[in-house]
């Protein structure tokens, strides 16, 4: 018997408004994770491990950082002659204004696409999670309970807030009941924005949703409400780590949490490594001023100052007498001589000057600092706030 033909969809269109200054001029997946790591390769990593070949990327806002960073989705092997990677970008036609108002709608709007590859399931994923996945287990669970949509769960922590989320609420492995986004959350299991569709039903349920009129919005809405009023639905419970970094604290500490002893994930697990397009640079330097606890250190790093429970991104200069503690620092950033960070991410080639104060050590609300951005010498940064990045579209790199 032949294996199911399987399309796998990353949605990675959405803006990330939540980050504020650091998703302003590029599309959140783009954003780096960990270091020299980018929340889109944590899904195509697991597409990739799961032996999924054909992936297609949707994309909408600006995602000319994105693209670049994918390279045709050579880093996951899924550059092929036939099948493989293909990138699906917001267009025009047949009465469209080619751009979605959710992610129920993007996949109305690519149909014509997804049915010319005639596909037995659709497994759908975001890009704005940090985990790791074997999606064969999934397929299997769906292909095998004739469900028209399966959804992948998780229980969260009780510190974590369910209303943000697709609360559900199944009998073994049968969903009863779903709460999209709720005031007042009947339990902690979540969607993990994973689902596997059966593709004729989300045709008709989709068609059927257009010609009620309305907007599709995002799936919770309206989609899969129809789907478990209509018929079968089920859910796989996904025990591993999983984490939203859709919120400033969650992106800050949804990083630091890598850094202990005992990491709830490894990027670089030998059995299940996220794979990334890694930057050309030379080894970290560190200077003998320097002083290091729980710090990461990038290809081409340079730090001569104390690091403190923080990653440092490709390219970053700590000078000697800059402190960095609880931070994230992405790619080219300077910390000048005499500055202070605390629990503050600084987006590409920030310039921190000498002396300068940004957050607070132990602050709920970290520092959101973007692009480019430079900080006068001196100048006090409180906790929360957030820098507008001076040149957002000049993220892209030169051309080689």
């Amino acid at each position: 018997m032949a294996p199911p033909r399987v399309l796998c969809l990353v949605l990675a269109g959405g803006q990330g408004s939540r980050l504020g200054p650091l998703t302003t001029g590029r599309a959140k997946p783009s954003l780096p994770v960990g270091g020299h790591y980018r929340l889109i390769d944590v899904s195509l990593s697991n597409t990739a491990h799961s032996g999924l070949t054909d992936v297609w990327v949707l994309q909408q806002y600006e995602p000319h950082a994105l693209n670049e960073h994918m390279a045709g989705g050579r880093p996951w092997d899924l550059d092929r002659t036939r099948g493989g990677f293909r990138a699906l970008p917001p267009f025009e036609g047949d009465g469209r204004d080619g751009f979605a108002t959710g992610n129920a709608d993007a996949l109305a709007r690519n149909w014509g696409v997804i049915e010319a590859f005639d596909p037995d399931v659709l497994l759908v994923s975001s890009a704005d999670h940090l985990f790791k996945l074997d999606y064969r287990p999934v397929l299997d669970a769906h292909l095998g309970s004739g469900a028209d949509a399966t959804l992948v769960t998780t229980l969260l922590p009780r510190s974590s807030d369910p209303s943000r989320y697709l609360v559900v609420d199944a009998d073994g492995d049968r969903v009863r009941s779903m709460a999209y986004k709720p005031d007042k959350p009947a339990g902690r299991r979540v969607g993990t924005e994973v689902f596997a569709y059966r593709p004729d039903a989300l045709r008709h349920h989709l068609s059927e949703l257009q010609h009620e009129g309305g907007d599709l919005g995002d799936y919770g809405e309206r989609l899969l409400p129809r789907f478990l009023d209509a018929g079968l639905v089920t859910a796989v419970a996904h025990d591993g780590h999983w984490r939203d970094l859709g919120t400033p604290e969650a992106y800050l500490d949804g990083q630091l949490d890598l850094l202990g002893p005992r990491p709830p994930l490894r990027l670089d697990d030998r059995e299940w490594p996220i794979l990334t397009s890694m930057p050309v640079r030379a080894p970290a330097v560190v200077h003998r001023s320097a002083e290091l606890d729980e710090a990461w250190l990038s290809p081409g790093a340079d730090v001569a100052g104390t690091v403190v429970h923080s990653i440092i991104g490709p390219g970053v200069t700590v000078e000697r007498g800059a402190v960095v503690r609880h931070s994230v620092i992405m790619e080219d950033a300077t910390v000048r001589a005499g500055a202070t960070v605390s629990r503050s991410v600084l987006a590409e080639s920030v310039v921190v000057g000498k002396g300068a104060d940004l957050g607070a050590p132990n602050a709920v609300h970290p520092v959101l600092v973007g692009t480019r951005r430079r900080i006068a010498a001196g100048t006090r940064v409180p906790a929360g706030a957030h820098l507008e990045p001076s040149r957002p579209r000049h993220l892209l790199r030169q051309a080689r």
